[in-house]
């Protein structure tokens, strides 16, 4: 547990990075699940589910292309949507689940795909400006519980979630190695095949850091490796916030710096900058769809916002990268917010 020592009032914090603080309750404020609560896991949506959906959306979408880049474990293709107009724009990546049970970003993602085919003026004009690549649900033998481990101690009801994929592999502490099919099929027929500039990996935390008593709706990090070039970092930290600016003034968003940075080679907000010189931010959202431990599952009624909040994390990047903005972005955003507590008996 860290200590809390109170230099400054949260209000008195957030008001040096130009931010309001609100009366309103962080994302995905709803209460965390305890032993008499059940959490269905049926809302989310299954692999199956999203593979129908990207495959007909590459039918109705012009811009969209999807292509398989790989193999689970046991043989789920991987997809990859790519809005590739020009291979000169800035390229900008966005991964969900390399942890199976870390659902509602991969819920953001597919609502941004629909969005970006809304042929709306404003949609055709963003995509004529930047590259996105979304890769959603890297880890789908761990979102489907298919896995040669048994899950019977986790919280929900229905199928279950993992962070594991179907080996027991952490996909996020193999990007050195390489090991696992998903982890290799990410950095050959992506990163090591795509001139990427920004990524952002998003993940979920557990539901009890805060700040202060204030929960957090999530967090952000950049790379901590010593190093990682110091152009990478400065865009890493522009990148960061340009999220923090967005979710943070729309007064249902409360996203403050990870507490826990590491230097660790293995995990994707170091290996990525490290290999191939992306600037990339880890982006924690609240609560898991489903864990062994109990405090890190979050219930149900928070999964809109936390959604939502993952969309908006995709569009206002995707936008400051399209106009230029994220140039001129003031990276002192992210320098200046303090760290969420890490609040767990």
């Amino acid at each position: 547990m860290k200590k809390r020592i109170l230099t400054l009032t949260l209000s008195a914090v957030l008001a040096s990075t130009g931010f309001a603080v609100s009366g309103a309750g962080a994302v995905g404020n709803g209460p965390d699940v305890n032993s008499k609560q059940t959490v269905q896991t049926a809302m989310l949506t299954t692999y199956e589910e999203m593979a129908d959906f990207l495959k007909k959306e590459a039918k109705k979408q012009n811009a969209l292309e999807l292509e398989i880049i790989g193999q689970t474990v046991k043989g789920r293709d991987l997809f990859l949507a790519k809005y590739i107009s020009n291979p000169a724009n800035p390229t900008i990546l966005y991964l969900t689940q390399q942890h199976g049970n870390e659902a509602m970003a991969t819920e953001g993602a597919l609502d941004y795909i629909r969005h970006l085919g809304s042929g709306s003026k404003k949609t055709k004009e963003l995509l004529e400006n930047v590259n996105i690549l979304i890769l959603p649900m890297l880890n789908a033998d761990g979102a489907m519980g298919d896995v040669n481990f048994p899950l019977d101690n986790y919280m929900a009801s229905g199928r279950h979630l993992t962070r594991f994929n179907a080996e027991r592999l952490d996909l996020n502490r193999d990007h050195v190695n390489k090991a696992a099919p998903e982890t290799k099929a990410l950095h050959l027929n992506v990163l090591g095949k795509y001139n990427i500039d920004y990524m952002i990996d998003f993940h979920h935390q557990g539901t009890q850091e805060d700040y202060f008593g204030k929960l957090t709706s999530g967090s952000v990090l950049t790379p901590q490796h010593p190093s990682v070039d110091s152009e990478v970092v400065l865009g890493s930290r522009k990148l960061a916030s340009v999220l923090l600016n967005d979710i943070n003034s729309k007064g249902w968003g409360f996203v403050l710096k990870y507490d826990e940075p590491s230097a660790n080679v293995n995990v994707a907000s170091n290996a990525m900058a490290l290999q191939y010189g992306i600037s990339v931010i880890l982006f924690e959202m609240r609560g898991m769809a489903d864990h062994s431990y109990e405090p890190y599952v979050l219930g149900q009624k928070s999964n809109g916002y936390l959604i939502k909040q993952a969309y908006t994390a995709i569009d206002a990047t995707s936008k400051a990268i399209a106009d230029g903005s994220i140039i001129t972005a003031d990276p002192s955003v992210y320098d200046n917010l303090p760290e969420q507590h890490y609040s767990y008996d």
